[in-house]
């Protein structure tokens, strides 16, 4: 049986290469973390959108 771990949001936030995608790793508030896989041009245009709100 594989050890539990707990499911918490308190880590950083994590992005990786993985083959040809990006994958994407987000705490989330009350536990937990979402993961989004990314295509390179997918990953650039959420870059962009990202900029254009935070500057």
């Amino acid at each position: 049986m594989a050890a539990m771990k707990p499911r918490t949001g308190d880590g950083p936030m994590e992005v990786t290469k993985e083959g040809r995608g990006i994958i994407m790793r987000v705490p989330l508030e009350g536990g937990g973390r979402l993961v989004v896989e990314l295509t390179p041009a997918e990953a650039t245009e959420l870059a962009e959108a990202l900029d254009g709100v935070v500057g």
